[in-house]
């Protein structure tokens, strides 16, 4: 069946609100724990329904901002889902006061998430929860707003990158100047939606008790094995070990494109014959990688056959089209859907490898998890399967490139460096703000323009003043719409690059490992899952140390000049 068959229904909250009772009444009257967990399955097959029902919304509804129909349904989920949290609540509280819970054989994960779930809600948030849902989707929709007027034609703020990775600089700086004038139009509504969602996560936070948002944030984010002060420590690590490498990496670029110094339009312009570009169109894309993992694995081949026959992917970006990627679960088909904007650049192979991972990940889980909780592993450790996946593809990079292939390696590995720094940035100005939620708008762009000085320190911004003043961060949707989801990115990213390492030394359990954790799903924590994929955990020690010089040593052995 295509995604385009799968059926949507309207779910009446009264119904479900009754159904849901009914469940937890039946599960508090069982005396033994075979009774339990036939009930808990039964549950599970609920609310895995209510989550199919939501999410097949939610896709539909970003293929098509504009749909009234999806727009109205997911307005109604961004009301439904908070008052549905009160009876995720009382069932996590029922399994963990249940009697005989050591008997259930349930993983671990799954109390700590349901005490995490205590720890989070109160029905006094509920109005809060929906008004934080309403700015999240108001932000998307003003992204999805963008018309630019560029030479001729009018772009969204994906499409427009292609001319923001011209051989032509003159292109370039216009192209950006344009890009970034949708966000200098609108300074003001995104101060505005930043500003309320910093307000009502406090308000949260202090109504259920805690100092500010920033553990809330964290019990959110199930962040079991590891803190705040970790957290910290580790972004240390990577000032001192990563932005050196980083900043050296800049130099060879402008030097390879041969300007005195890297303005903000040159970032993304990598090299004198130009950036590498995917070949053919988003079918042939799909085709090639149809090809390529036909030949990576029995696992991928089965997998990539079923996303294509289903459709189970939108990757072409069009107007009134979200802006992003992502990739998400169907519970009731039990299929992964990738979500993407293809612009023609590099980033189309990125994203839809990266997506292939995560998609890869949930069809390996959904097999054997039936606990929907558990079908994803915690942000982090889902990232380990798509950013791993990005250097497992490697190999089969000539059916996207061509000749160009050599410079993507290049490319990518560097870039995979590059990005710890920028993923370091979003998470420490998160902490700041909301340390500091009652910062001005202002106050809060000074901030991020004095980090941004701090993790990237060769970035000048003189032709853009909202850049200049500290406006980039509005580009970042992860800060409006996923508070701190963003290092779980550096602490996967990291991880990848063993895996890669360990690819490049020809290591034949690499791919072993990585199948074994795509299998795990959510069934164990962070620092669990990373031990049993036998890499080290990113907090450890060194552990940065280790990598910058692995991979210095291999970005060295290319010679970038002439490509």
């Amino acid at each position: 069946m295509k995604f385009s068959e799968f059926k949507y229904e309207h779910l009446n909250y009264e119904d479900l609100k009754k159904e849901f009772e009914d469940y937890l009444e039946k599960l508090r009257k069982c005396d033994n724990p075979k009774d339990f967990l036939e009930v808990f399955e039964e549950i599970n097959v609920f609310r895995g329904h209510i989550q199919s029902m939501s999410t097949i919304c939610s896709i539909r509804h970003s293929i098509n901002t504009a749909d009234e129909y999806y727009d109205k349904e997911n307005e109604y989920w961004d009301n439904t889902y908070p008052l549905l949290q009160e009876y995720e609540v009382t069932l996590g509280k029922i399994l963990l006061e249940c009697p005989f819970k050591d008997e259930l054989n349930i993983p671990k994960p799954y109390y700590l998430m349901a005490e995490n779930s205590l720890k989070s809600f109160s029905p006094e948030i509920i109005e809060d929860l929906q008004e934080e849902n309403k700015l999240s989707t108001e932000y998307g929709k003003l992204k999805s707003s963008a018309r630019i007027e560029f030479e001729g034609e009018i772009y969204n703020l994906s499409s427009i990158a292609v001319k923001m990775n011209d051989d032509d600089r003159n292109i370039r700086r216009q192209a950006t100047k344009a890009f970034m004038k949708f966000y200098e139009d609108n300074e003001e509504k995104f101060d505005d939606i930043y500003d309320k969602l910093v307000k009502v996560r406090d308000r949260i936070a202090k109504k259920l008790g805690y100092e500010n948002f920033i553990p809330l944030g964290y019990i959110r984010m199930n962040r079991f094995d590891y803190d705040q002060k970790m957290v910290e420590n580790y972004r240390n690590q990577v000032i001192k070990d990563i932005v050196p490498l980083t900043v050296e990496l800049r130099k060879r670029q402008a030097k390879r494109i041969e300007v005195d110094r890297l303005e903000a339009y040159d970032v993304n312009y990598n090299f004198k014959t130009g950036n590498p570009k995917p070949h053919g169109d988003i079918d042939e894309l799909v085709a090639a990688a149809l090809k390529m993992y036909s030949e990576m694995s029995q696992e991928t081949r089965d997998f990539f056959k079923m996303m294509s026959e289903q459709e189970l992917f939108d990757l072409p970006t069009r107007p009134n089209k979200e802006m992003g990627g992502y990739c998400t679960s169907i519970y009731d088909y039990k299929v992964p859907f990738i979500f993407s904007n293809s612009n023609g650049t590099a980033a189309d192979v990125d994203t839809l490898t990266h997506e292939a991972g995560h998609a890869f990940q949930s069809y390996c889980t959904m097999k054997n998890v039936t606990i929907p909780d558990l079908c994803f592993p915690t942000m982090e450790s889902a990232e380990i399967n798509s950013m791993s996946m990005e250097f497992f593809a490697h190999p089969w990079s000539h059916l996207f490139f061509k000749e160009d292939s050599d410079k993507y390696h290049f490319l990518h590995i560097a870039d995979s460096v590059l990005f710890l720094p920028y993923g370091c940035l979003v998470d420490h100005f998160q902490h700041e703000v909301y340390a500091n939620p009652n910062m001005t708008s202002q106050e809060r762009k000074s901030c991020w323009r004095k980090l941004e000085k701090i993790y990237k320190p060769d970035i000048n911004y003189d032709e853009f003043p909202l850049l200049e003043k500290g406006g980039y961060f509005y580009r970042q949707g992860h800060i409006f719409q996923s508070p701190f989801y963003y290092i779980d990115y550096t602490l996967a990213q990291v991880c990848a690059l063993q895996f890669y390492v360990r690819i490049l030394n020809n290591d034949e359990n690499a791919w072993k490992d990585y199948v074994h954790i795509c299998e795990l799903g959510g069934t164990k924590t962070f620092t669990e899952i990373v031990k049993e994929a036998n890499l080290k955990v990113p907090f450890e020690d060194g552990c940065l140390t280790d990598v910058a010089i692995k991979i210095k040593e291999e970005l060295d052995k290319i010679d970038d000049s002439s490509l």
